[in-house]
């Protein structure tokens, strides 16, 4: 287990190795693990990631800027950056743990993440847990739009669908799959002004909806893209996008009628 590497890929020397140690180990290992570190080290996360976003979006509000720090502080976002750092190689896990795979459990390898910062802390001060986290958010947010990480897609096609002043997206439950206790529910998505039609399936009507919702959206924001700026105030061609295993679109590719002149 080469921890130099690691500690390369973290930007911060250990000057306690048992501190690192602790860290990489899961309560499965033994009793001296890593869950209190991880305790500290999820504080000074969301702590230093409240004031990146603090200082980077002056214009986002605070209902924005909670959205934004949650979305980035989720298991899976700790999770992604983990896999970053193949952090998976250095854990210290107990045997029921190896043969089951623990070593790529993302619930793991997140809590992991952040006993390291809460040992980065321990060891040398805020300032290195800063700077080791401010490297791995930094270059996620130069890639990322700040109005719509962490939305779902109902409400990305609603907010769309209201700046295009069109109406709400209607849902219907169409039909539901299986035996009782592992429903699958299969939801229908109109856009009646955009003359879309969607099919999402899930495990929940949430789940549907939102798979559905997903497929509109991409549908809108294709139709915005390619219809001209004036035929926009026109209605538009119909297109019917369905869902079965396999999202396909299919649209009516043949020009739209002239307007015929009206009689003076």
């Amino acid at each position: 287990m080469n921890l130099q590497l690691l500690q390369t890929r973290l930007g911060y020397t250990f000057q306690d190795a048992g501190l690192l140690q602790q860290a990489l180990t899961h309560r499965s290992h033994s009793s001296l693990h890593n869950e209190r570190l991880e305790f500290l080290g999820d504080s000074i996360l969301n702590c230093v990631v409240a004031s990146i976003l603090y200082e980077r979006y002056i214009d986002i509000d605070e209902g924005d800027l909670s959205r934004l720090r949650a979305n980035l502080v989720k298991q899976q976002s700790l999770y992604e950056i983990a896999q970053k750092l193949e952090l998976s190689n250095f854990l210290r896990l107990g045997e029921g743990e190896l043969k089951s795979g623990g070593f790529r459990r993302p619930s793991i390898l997140a809590d992991t993440l952040e006993a390291l910062l809460g040992a980065i802390f321990l060891d040398g001060g805020f300032e290195p847990a800063r700077a080791a986290i401010r490297s791995f958010y930094i270059p996620i947010l130069d890639t990322v739009d700040p109005q719509t990480l962490g939305k779902d897609a109902k409400t990305l096609l609603q907010e769309f669908l209201q700046g295009k002043k069109i109406s709400l997206p209607l849902y219907n439950v169409i039909a539901t799959h299986g035996a009782a206790h592992s429903q699958e529910f299969e939801i229908e998505c109109l856009v009646p002004k955009l003359g879309i039609q969607v099919f999402g399936r899930g495990g929940s009507r949430r789940a549907g909806e939102q798979a559905a919702a997903k497929l509109a959206l991409a549908a809108a924001e294709q139709a915005a893209q390619k219809a001209p700026a004036a035929a926009r105030k026109s209605k538009p061609r119909a297109a019917q996008l369905k869902l079965a295993g396999i999202a396909t679109v299919q649209s009516s590719d043949a020009p739209s009628p002239p307007a015929k002149a009206a009689n003076k």
